[in-house]
């Protein structure tokens, strides 16, 4: 059974197509009949018209923001209305963001898997030259490592490295949080009911918590993207 939360993604290559609604029909008729009979929640449905040769798709790219706010699953037809750029495809993997191909379920795990067992293959083997050629050096006598590595100072930097990643992670997200708050905003809804409709669609936290939204949190976003 298919349970959770799904945001579908169709697509057409052609103008034409997307006017007269051909072909996403039936995209639409695949997702409903994988949904079928299971507790789902359908949150958004994005529709393109663009060639699958090209990455940079607005409403892909607004799927995936949303699917990363929210935990959802990104939901598609087929598997080249997603892209057939395998390198696009390794991307998902690492934006961390799940989807599944109805026409092929486990394609998630068959495709972006084995690019990944690939990936990992190859730095496994750079891993491993690495060490050989370290332990060339060492039977050299040649001294590996920086003292300084080890000092106050370079303790420091790790700090102010670890400050601002969090910063930037911080900033990252309140990027992705801004457009839908705005909207908000521009309806007129307050701090307090911006914090509960994104609660009730299920929008994601800075540190990742369900329905944990409130008018502070909302002003921060607010704050740190205007001081940015």
């Amino acid at each position: 059974m298919t349970n959770g939360k799904f945001i579908s993604y169709l697509r057409v290559s052609t103008a034409r197509q997307g006017i007269s609604g051909l072909g996403l029909e039936a995209q639409r008729t695949n997702i409903e009949n994988y949904l079928n009979g299971s507790e789902w929640t359908l949150l958004k449905e994005f529709v393109e018209v663009e060639s699958g040769k090209k990455s940079d798709r607005p409403q892909l790219l607004e799927a995936l923001k949303l699917c990363k706010a929210t935990g959802a699953v990104l939901l598609i037809a087929k598997l080249d209305r997603l892209s057939r750029d395998a390198y696009f495809l390794l991307g998902l993997q690492k934006a961390d963001v799940k989807f599944v191909a109805v026409d092929m379920p486990t394609a998630n795990e068959l495709t972006v898997g084995i690019m990944a067992l690939v990936a990992q293959e190859e730095r496994k083997s750079i891993s491993t030259r690495t060490k050989n050629a370290l332990a060339v050096l060492r039977e050299r006598g040649i001294r590996l490592g920086n003292p300084r590595n080890l000092t106050p100072e370079a303790a420091k930097c790790g700090r102010v490295a670890g400050v601002a990643a969090i910063k930037n992670r911080a900033d990252s997200f309140a990027r992705d949080s801004i457009d839908r708050i705005n909207q908000l905003k521009a309806d007129g809804q307050s701090l307090n009911a911006i914090a509960k409709t994104l609660n009730q669609e299920g929008i994601l936290t800075a540190t990742g918590k369900s329905r944990a939204w409130t008018a502070r949190s909302v002003k921060n976003v607010i704050d740190r993207v205007n001081s940015s």
